[in-house]
């Protein structure tokens, strides 16, 4: 699944694994674009698998002409050895009928590399969030039962507030309650897999709504830097993120001068 770009594979093992959801708004993957391109990760290698949709494009972190040509795709990883972090990005929709055989191929990486711990970066429709979690922030989180001794009480110190469980039928007293994330994705599903499997994972999502959804995305890389400090102080870390080249056609071109 995993094909490196060097001769001799890179090891993972004790690395933290960061990594998007392809979910509303696109925010774990735009949060997971201003870390590559903030911390100048280089690209180690990519996924090979036929969950995903297709894609290839020019490089989304280019620095100079000549690097904007290197081939782009749906599924890569990024490394950075000194501070033991690896980052997979992935930049194409899940092809529906083939998300838990995706769910289980990254969890056998997961698991074959051996990552210390597994960040995903998500989102949730803001709309359908109940009367608890229109409180507070937006921000919310999960850990699985190997993570929560370890992250639990950092999580905690810093006021996070775990996701809610919601009553399955609402307005009807002792419904069973249960954990809901639309417009997540693959989120539910690989968190409970990684639960049921051992996987040190955690979940860090925000609720937005389609949009511009920059700010979403700044706000969630900027709660993984208070838990992690990727990007030093972090007071300091918001001035440091650096926007990758690919974002000046996040909205397309401007309007054609010979419509008018």
């Amino acid at each position: 699944m995993f094909i490196s770009l060097e001769n001799a594979p890179p090891s993972f093992k004790g690395f933290t694994l960061i990594m998007p959801a392809v979910s509303v708004g696109n925010v774990g993957q735009l949060a997971t674009d201003l870390l590559i391109s903030s911390l100048g990760m280089p690209r180690v290698g990519y996924l090979h698998t036929d969950c995903l949709i297709p894609m290839a494009g020019n490089n989304p972190y280019a620095v100079s002409g000549e690097s904007a040509a290197e081939l782009s795709t749906n599924a890569e990883v990024y490394c950075l050895s000194d501070v033991r972090l690896t980052v997979l990005q992935i930049r194409a929709p899940v092809i529906q009928t083939k998300s838990r055989k995706f769910r289980k191929l990254v969890l056998s990486w997961i698991k074959a590399c051996g990552f210390d711990k597994t960040i995903v970066l998500s989102s949730s429709h803001a709309y359908q969030r109940d009367d608890h979690q229109l409180l507070g922030t937006p921000l919310r989180y999960l850990l699985s039962p190997a993570l929560e001794q370890e992250a639990g009480a950092p999580l905690k110190e810093l006021e996070y507030k775990e996701m809610e469980r919601v009553s399955a039928f609402p307005g009807i007293d002792g419904s069973e309650e249960r954990l809901y994330i639309p417009g997540g994705g693959f989120t539910k599903g690989l968190y409970t897999d990684s639960c049921s499997e051992g996987v040190r994972m955690a979940v860090l999502l925000i609720f937005c709504s389609e949009g511009d959804n920059i700010p979403d995305a700044f706000a969630l890389l900027n709660c993984l830097n208070d838990w992690l400090h990727l990007a030093g102080k972090p007071s300091e870390a918001s001035s440091q993120w650096k926007v990758p080249v690919s974002w000046r056609l996040l909205f397309g071109s401007g309007i054609p001068p010979a419509i008018f």
